[in-house]
């Protein structure tokens, strides 16, 4: 059994776990000062006040030396396996090239689709275990990856078999996501039908056969998917056992969160575009609604999520990376919370329970991860001794993590400067 003594001050900590935290409750993050952790393999035991804490005799102690502890951050939507990253759009963007104009050209999600199409799975999947491992190192400890950089038969299996893969190599919970409709390939423009039984007759089938996803997803949105093709999606997902997960609102409202929601869909990602009935029916339902609030700064884009009358509507508000290689080449889980506080008026507390307890809720996790509690899986990050909570996500540009622990072991520890 190890020991962790001089804990400065533990965060998102219960005894019990806790219920989704709407409204108000959002701003609650219970917390425990000057404290002992007990851990037993990979699981948290017990935890409480220094002047409570065991001898130490029989233990392995790790001294925390007054640093504060976090619950790993729980990253719900991720785009983490592809093929190269997509720097020429960004200066496309510098240059005044709006999403869809760089669509018009051949980039966005086609030019991903293509380059992944042509690289073989081992070095897919090696890519992959870099980037995951760099995120470990940021503080993540779950992690949701979607498909839909494959586009065909062959190379959305691809990516999902590389995800699987990645499931069982990675130190970490990750769930896959079948994202086949994300963009229509040019050789379906006309004849969409002909793509949707790919994705329905053909695909779905096979991705159940061999257990590749644990949810459906479909980008709703002009452009790419009508609101009827989302329904049929989530509908023939369903009929697999598989929840829906679905891009939307991102730059238009086209009734798909109430359709999402009427479909019994774990949440709703991107959000930037809502209006009042949707943010009311949000607060009405179990269906999450899962913010992207990297995506509009990185793309420049006006439209930002009202999230403080969401938060008012009552709708269980999750915070995710949406880490990917056109939009959002960033999984840091503390630079999105930054984000969150800065640009969408979330409190800090606001922020952490939303990337946390939140994001487990989001990837159906939350028996094992979101906080800290006795009997769930010991992920959680150290960082420095913080002044206040809101020292994390003011201090946007510093790397403030020094110890990372996954499944109750010492995974990385930053090394002191000489």
């Amino acid at each position: 059994m190890q020991l962790l003594t001089n804990i400065g001050c533990i965060w998102q900590q219960a005894q019990e776990l806790p219920a989704l935290r709407r409204g108000a409750e959002l701003a609650q993050l219970p917390y425990l000062k000057d404290a002992y952790m007990l851990l037993e393999g990979d699981r948290i035991v017990e935890f409480g006040p220094m002047d409570n804490c065991p001898e130490k005799e029989g233990y392995s102690v790790y001294d925390v030396q007054g640093r504060d502890l976090f619950p790993s951050f729980c990253d719900s939507h991720s785009h983490l396996v592809f093929a190269a990253p997509r720097q020429e759009e960004f200066v496309y963007r510098i240059q005044g090239l709006s999403y869809h104009e760089i669509a018009a050209k051949g980039g966005g999600i086609l030019n991903s689709a293509k380059r992944l199409q042509a690289m073989p799975e081992e070095q897919l999947l090696a890519e992959a275990k870099k980037r995951l491992l760099a995120l470990l190192r940021l503080g993540t400890g779950a992690l949701e990856i979607k498909s839909g950089y494959g586009l065909t038969y062959e190379a959305e299996l691809k990516m999902l078999r590389v995800i699987k893969a990645l499931k069982a190599w990675a130190p970490i919970p990750i769930k896959a996501t079948f994202l086949g409709a994300h963009a229509l390939p040019p050789e379906y423009k006309e004849d969409r039908a002909a793509y949707m039984d790919l994705l329905i007759e053909q695909l779905l089938p096979k991705i159940a056969e061999e257990g590749l996803a644990d949810y459906i997803d479909v980008f709703c949105e002009k452009g790419f998917f009508s609101l009827e093709e989302a329904q049929r999606i989530m509908e023939a997902g369903k009929a697999y056992g598989l929840p829906a997960k679905i891009h939307c609102n991102q730059f238009n409202s086209m009734g798909a969160i109430e359709a999402a929601i009427a479909a019994g869909a774990r949440s709703v990602d991107h959000l930037e575009v809502l209006n009042t009935d949707e943010m009311k029916a949000l607060g009405q339902a179990d269906t999450l609604a899962c913010l992207l609030p990297t995506a509009p700064f990185f793309l420049n884009d006006d439209h930002r999520t009202p999230a403080r009358a969401l938060i008012e509507a009552g709708a269980a508000v999750v915070l995710a990376s949406d880490y990917n290689p056109g939009t959002t080449p960033s999984g840091r889980m503390s630079f999105v919370c930054s984000l969150a506080c800065i640009q969408l008026r979330m409190l800090p507390e606001e922020a952490i329970n939303a990337a946390s307890l939140h994001g487990a809720y989001a990837m159906d996790l939350e028996q094992e991860l979101g906080c800290i509690r006795p009997g769930a899986r010991a992920n959680f990050f150290l960082t420095e001794a913080l002044p206040s909570l809101a020292y994390l996500p003011y201090s946007f540009g510093s790397d403030l993590i020094e110890a990372v622990f996954l499944n109750g072991e010492l995974h990385w520890e930053k090394q002191a400067l000489i």
